[in-house]
C-alpha cells in the first residue's frame, strides 16, 4: 500500500494538517480502511497542499 507519510507527524494546529504528509487527521485514521481510488485522490490534492502551505 502507498503511503505519503514521511514519519514528520506534526499536526498544524491552525490547517488541522500534518505538516510531515499533508494530510487531515480523517485521512491519516482511515488510510488503511480506502480504497485505492480514495487513497489516490488524496494523493492526488497533497502536492497542492504542501505548495499553498510553503511546505519543502
Amino acid at each position: 500500500m502507498t503511503s505519503p507519510c514521511t514519519k514528520v507527524c506534526q499536526i498544524d494546529q491552525t490547517t488541522r494538517l500534518c505538516r510531515g504528509c499533508f494530510r487531515s487527521l480523517e485521512e491519516i485514521a482511515t488510510w488503511g480502511s480506502m480504497s485505492e481510488a480514495d487513497r489516490a485522490r488524496v494523493m492526488a490534492v497533497l502536492e497542492d497542499r504542501r505548495a499553498s502551505l510553503g511546505g519543502e
